[in-house]
């Protein structure tokens, strides 16, 4: 990408353009100067034409997906995202048009975006400006952005994904187009003191806009507007980048915009618990700040909290970011006020209270431990049966296979399906549809061996896995089942009832050097189970190697 060069328009004004105006006649001097500059950042092409796409009502999906689709890795780039922990979607996502129509236009013109703006920019020799440091700070604003606009109704969570990557982007156009002048507000700031606890949060930043002003006349915000006014950036975009530290200071009456401002606004605040020597300050801040403006409760900030550091990792890996690991809030906090009470401390007591303190640590972290582990269970275990649901499924199919090929040992699969289930829940209510399926589970749990697998493919259907059986231990296994379940007595306390199932069943043999994809077992199963419905159900049949072709269910 290009990013040394300014676009044409740009490059032959011969007058200050009038939205200058609003600035006082120092910045608009500099900004000016700025916009004229060689090294101004531009936006790639492809985003600018996205960008004037999405403006148009009659753009169609197809031909936002035909511009994306010019560049590969770019396209890459956004089904990777689109794949990852960023969105969580339950089916892979195989194409951009498929992107464009699941994640929707705003979604897609933010991942370009977003990508836009990653690879502005390289590392300057002999500056003070930190460029790696920049994209960390920006991907927690971003984040922080993200888990707020979530918390807040009819927001784009994506869209504030972009508004905080981007809010500081006037701070990477200082450090590239006016390296040595801005190099002097870098350095006075790390010789400043941290502002007075009492400060308000418009007060954090002035001596930041006041250097800036100082040695350049315009302080990034401006500088920053000014340029993606250029890129031609729509104008919820554009309001952040402005008033994100002060958004008082914004005119626009706008509901819906000055949410945005808030959240902006919220997530430069969030940000600096992160990346200043006063988490303390700034977490309270935040929590003060949350309530006044966007009316959030404790328990929706603790849950901000609580997982801010998760998702930054996930988004930082999502996007192809190397950052420093980020510590929980509820670590960066206890830290702090242990730097904080072993400043007037004795030796002994500093000593007894750094035991404490590892102590503490500790307990935190194994706490958290705990609850990772429960969340990760909860991500893989269905809510309703109490089984494994598909996702886990998938991947441990996926595991089984390969492992398969290593040891050269056979692997079966089985699919099954209660018999006439639609009908038993029109006839008995949804409840004790409910009650059959969880009772369906613990029933069959019992049957199986304790390193096999039993998950829940979705609605009334199950997936088993039985690593190192072959084809006729299958059969075995599958036939005992469909009779342990025809013979069983289902009693919910109010009624009786009994059901029966039908079991297709596919096996890979991996002692001749045979290879089968996770896929192709999937069918072969879903086919016999296919067999065993056309059959009169309550029947096992097992699938063969030709019948992999008739591919009826979907393709992970």
């Amino acid at each position: 990408m290009q990013t040394n060069t300014v676009p044409t328009s740009v490059r032959t004004v011969t007058a200050p353009p009038s939205s200058l105006k609003a600035t006082h006649p120092p910045a608009e001097e500099a900004i000016y100067a700025i916009l004229h500059s060689k090294d101004l950042p531009t936006l790639p092409a492809l985003a600018s034409k996205l960008l004037e796409l999405t403006a148009c009502e009659e753009t169609t999906l197809a031909e936002i997906a035909h511009v994306i689709t010019q560049d590969i890795a770019l396209s890459t780039k956004i089904l990777r995202v689109a794949n990852s922990a960023f969105f969580v979607f339950p089916q892979k996502i195989t194409s951009i048009n498929q992107a464009v129509s699941v994640l929707g236009t705003s979604a897609v013109r933010s991942l370009v975006l977003s990508f836009s703006f990653l690879s502005i920019g390289k590392q300057q020799r002999h500056t003070l400006f930190n460029l790696e440091q920049f994209w960390e700070r920006s991907l927690i604003q971003a984040t922080a952005a993200k888990l707020i606009s979530e918390q807040v109704p009819n927001m784009d969570a994506e869209e504030a994904f972009t508004i905080g990557l981007l809010q500081n982007i006037g701070k990477l156009v200082l450090a590239i187009t006016m390296p040595h002048a801005y190099d002097k507000v870098l350095e006075h700031l790390q010789k400043q003191p941290v502002p007075p606890e009492n400060n308000s949060s418009h007060d954090i930043t002035a001596t930041e806009r006041e250097l800036e002003l100082r040695y350049i006349g315009a302080t990034h915000t401006e500088v920053g507007y000014h340029v993606a006014k250029i890129w031609q950036l729509p104008e919820n975009l554009l309001l952040p980048i402005r008033y994100h530290h002060c958004p008082d200071d914004c005119d626009e009456t706008s509901p819906a915009y000055k949410q945005i401002l808030h959240i902006a606004h919220l997530a430069n605040i969030l940000s600096l618990l992160f990346c200043t020597g006063q988490p303390e300050r700034y977490h309270k801040l935040f929590r003060q700040r949350a309530r006044k403006l966007l009316g959030l409760t404790t328990v929706r900030v603790n849950m901000i909290l609580k997982t801010i550091d998760k998702v930054i990792d996930q988004s930082a890996h999502s996007f192809g970011l190397k950052i420093t690991p980020v510590k929980p809030v509820a670590e960066i906090l206890q830290e702090a006020n242990l730097r904080l009470s072993l400043l007037n401390l004795s030796y002994e007591e500093m000593n007894r209270e750094l035991i404490k303190s590892k102590l503490e640590l500790e307990r935190l972290t194994e706490e958290l431990a705990q609850k990772n582990r429960m969340l990760e269970n909860l991500a893989n275990i269905d809510g309703l049966t109490e089984i494994h649901n598909h996702r886990y499924f998938q991947n441990f199919l996926e595991s089984e296979i390969n492992r398969s090929i290593r040891t050269k040992r056979p692997l079966s699969l089985l699919l099954a399906d209660i018999d006439h289930f639609k009908a038993f829940n029109d006839t008995y209510g949804h409840q004790a549809g409910d009650f059959l399926l969880k009772e369906f589970c613990r029933v069959t749990k019992e049957i199986i061996r304790e390193y096999d697998l039993i998950a829940r493919y979705g609605g009334e259907e199950f997936a088993y896995v039985f690593p190192e059986t072959t084809a006729d231990e299958a059969m075995l296994i599958a036939e005992k089942i469909r009779k342990n379940t025809e013979e069983c007595i289902f009693n919910d306390g109010v009624n009786v009832y009994q059901v029966t199932i039908s079991i297709g069943v596919a096996n890979a043999s991996f002692a001749d050097d045979g290879t089968i994809s996770k896929n192709d077992l999937i069918t072969m199963a879903d086919n016999a189970l296919y067999d065993a419905k056309n059959s009169g159900r309550n029947c096992v049949v097992l699938g063969s190697t030709a019948s992999r072709k008739k591919k009826r269910w979907f393709a992970f």
